[in-house]
C-alpha cells in the first residue's frame, strides 16, 4: 500500500515521564499519506499523552518528531497547525454564534470593501467548495449552535483543509454519533484519504477500526505493542495485546438465580417520549434494554429515577406504590442511576473522589451538618479498593481519572448508598476493552448479592453477551421480550426496526 511512497510523519522513541508515571516509553510511529492510522490501547495506555506531543500540548522528554523526512520540534498548538499538523477533540472548538462558513475560515476572513468588514459572500462561497471537497451538502449560512454534532464535526474537518492539513488526528470521533452519522463520517474520511491526507484514529470501538484502518498500533502501560496491518490481525488478537492477557469471553455472563419482583411498572407513559410501558424486573437478574437511538430507553430510565417523571402509570418498589417526582425520592426508595454521560451527570468533576463517593449518602451518613472526614475517608477508601479504583489518592479530582475508573466512582457511590435497584445507561460507553471486563464482572456481583440490574446499551453484543432477559423498545413503546437463549441479533435487529425479517 505504501510502496513508492515517503512517510508524511515519524516518531522515532518518544518517552514522556509524569510524576509517578512513566507515561511513554520509546514509542515509534510512522504515518503515510493517504493513510489511516488507527492507534489503540486502554485508558492509560499512552495514546492520549502521545497525541498531545504531536499537537504541541505537551513536549517529549526524549525522542525525534520528522514531517516529511525533516526533523521538527513542536512546542505550541499553533506550531503544530503551522506545520500541517490538525487535531479534532470530542470536545469541539468552534463559536457557536457564528455561521458555518465563519467558522471554517475562522481567523482567515476575506477581507470587504472596508476595513475590518467581512466579504459574507466570498467567505460563504470559498466554505462551499470546501464542503464539496468533502462531498457534504451543509447550508453554510446555518449558525454552528443550531446543528448536530455530527454537522458541527464536519466543520472542524473543514477547518482542517483550509489550513492545509496533511496530518488529521481524530479522537474518539465517534463517541457521540449515531451508526447513520457514524457512516457519514467514514465516507468524508475515505474522501480525505483519497487526497492524500495522513489520519491518525484514536478510537476505543474496535468494530470501525476494522472498517476504517489500514494499520494499527497498539500500545500498552506507555509502550509500543506492536505496529499491523488492519487485515492481518483478528479483534480478539487486538485485544490480547490491548490488555496484556487473552479474552477468551468478552461477556463473562452468569446465570443468575430470579428472586422476588423489587420493580413492577404498569402504563408508564410520559408524553413524547415512551408510552404504556409494562416490566417487572426481579432481584438477581440482570435485564437488557436494546432499541435504536430515540427509541425512548433513556428516558424510561429517566423516569425510573424521578429526573423527568412519568405522565401517567404505576410503579412498585418492593410491592409499595411510588411516586418518583425527584432523584432524592428514587434514592431513598433505593434506585440509583449510572446515567449514559457520567461527565455531566453522574459526578462532580471538580470534587475528589472521596466526596463524589459520599454524594449520594451524606444524609444516612451525618444525622448533623457537621461531615467528618474521617467517616468519609473509611467508607470511600473501602470501595476504591473493593472496585480497584486507579488512583493516586482520594482526594483526587474525578476529573483527572480515566473513563473506566470515573465509571468505577459512580458505581462506588450508589453501593455506598445500599441500592437495591441499579439501571445502567450505557454502562460501558467511552471506556476501553479491560475496563469493560471490570464493570461487567462488577454486574455480575451485584446480581450474585441480589441486586436488580436493569441495563440500557446501543452495543448489541453487551445486551446479549450481559442479559438474563432482552427488552426491546421503539418508538416508545416496549415492542418485544426474549431469554438469554431466544435472544439473537437478527431477532432484536428485526424487532428493534420494525422490520419482518433481515
Amino acid at each position: 500500500m505504501h510502496e513508492g511512497k515517503n512517510p508524511i510523519l515519524e516518531l522515532h522513541g518518544i518517552s514522556k515521564h509524569f510524576p509517578g508515571v512513566q507515561a511513554l516509553d520509546d514509542v515509534s510511529l510512522t504515518l503515510y499519506p493517504g493513510e489511516v492510522h488507527a492507534v489503540v490501547g486502554e485508558n492509560g495506555a499512552g495514546k492520549s499523552t502521545l497525541m498531545k506531543i504531536l499537537s504541541g500540548v505537551y513536549s517529549a522528554d526524549q525522542g525525534e518528531v520528522l514531517c516529511n523526512g525533516v526533523h521538527v520540534d513542536i512546542h505550541s498548538p499553533r506550531n503544530a497547525m503551522d506545520l500541517g499538523i490538525a487535531t479534532i477533540y470530542q470536545e469541539f472548538n468552534l463559536v457557536p454564534v457564528l455561521t458555518v462558513a465563519e467558522n471554517i475560515y475562522l481567523g482567515r476572513e476575506s477581507g470587504g470593501a472596508l476595513p475590518g468588514m467581512l466579504n459574507r459572500k466570498v467567505l460563504s462561497a470559498q466554505a462551499r467548495e470546501v464542503l464539496k471537497r468533502l462531498q457534504i451538502k451543509l447550508d453554510v449560512t446555518a449558525v454552528v449552535e443550531h446543528l448536530s454534532v455530527a454537522e458541527q464535526q464536519i466543520i472542524e474537518i473543514a477547518k482542517a483543509l483550509v489550513a492545509n492539513s496533511k496530518v488529521l488526528i481524530m479522537d474518539e470521533p465517534t463517541a457521540a454519533l449515531s451508526d447513520r452519522e457514524v457512516e457519514a463520517l467514514f465516507k468524508v474520511i475515505r474522501s480525505l484519504r483519497e487526497q492524500g491526507t495522513g489520519i491518525l484514529y484514536v478510537s476505543h470501538r474496535l468494530d470501525e477500526i476494522t472498517q476504517i484502518a489500514d494499520r494499527i498500533t497498539i500500545l500498552r502501560d506507555g509502550q509500543l505493542i506492536a505496529t499491523r496491518p488492519v487485515s492481518e490481525v483478528s479483534t480478539a488478537e487486538i485485544v490480547r495485546m490491548m490488555i496484556g492477557r487473552p479474552m477468551d469471553q468478552q461477556y463473562p455472563a452468569e446465570a443468575h438465580s430470579r428472586g422476588e419482583p423489587v420493580l413492577e411498572i404498569r402504563g408508564l407513559t410520559r408524553d413524547g417520549a415512551f408510552w404504556d410501558i409494562n416490566l417487572t424486573l426481579y432481584r438477581g437478574e440482570i435485564v437488557g434494554i436494546a432499541g435504536l437511538v430515540g427509541a425512548g430507553r433513556t428516558e424510561l430510565a429517566r423516569a425510573l429515577f424521578g429526573a423527568a417523571p412519568a405522565s401517567s402509570g404505576v410503579i412498585r418498589v418492593q410491592g409499595e406504590q411510588v411516586n418518583l417526582r425527584h432523584p432524592r425520592h428514587a434514592i431513598r426508595k433505593g434506585i440509583a442511576l449510572v446515567p449514559e454521560d457520567r461527565k455531566l451527570d453522574g459526578l462532580i468533576l471538580s470534587r475528589s473522589v472521596r466526596d463524589n463517593i459520599a454524594l449520594a449518602s451524606l444524609g444516612r451518613l451525618f444525622k448533623s451538618l457537621y461531615v467528618r472526614d474521617k467517616v468519609i475517608n473509611t467508607v470511600a477508601g473501602k470501595y476504591v479498593s473493593q472496585l480497584d479504583i486507579a488512583t493516586p489518592s482520594l482526594s483526587q479530582e474525578t476529573l483527572y481519572l480515566s473513563g473506566g475508573n470515573q465509571q468505577k466512582v459512580v458505581l462506588a457511590k450508589w453501593l455506598l448508598s445500599q441500592s437495591e435497584i441499579v439501571i445502567f445507561d450505557e454502562p460501558t460507553r467511552g471506556i476501553d476493552v479491560g475496563a469493560k471486563v471490570e464493570i461487567y464482572i462488577l454486574m455480575n456481583q451485584l446480581a450474585r448479592e441480589g441486586k436488580a440490574i436493569l441495563m440500557i446499551s446501543s452495543e448489541l453484543p453487551e445486551i446479549l453477551g450481559m442479559s438474563d432477559r432482552v427488552l426491546v423498545m421503539r418508538d416508545g413503546s416496549m415492542v418485544a421480550e426474549f431469554t438469554r437463549a431466544e435472544a439473537t441479533e437478527d431477532k432484536v435487529m428485526a424487532v428493534a426496526t420494525g422490520v419482518k425479517e433481515l
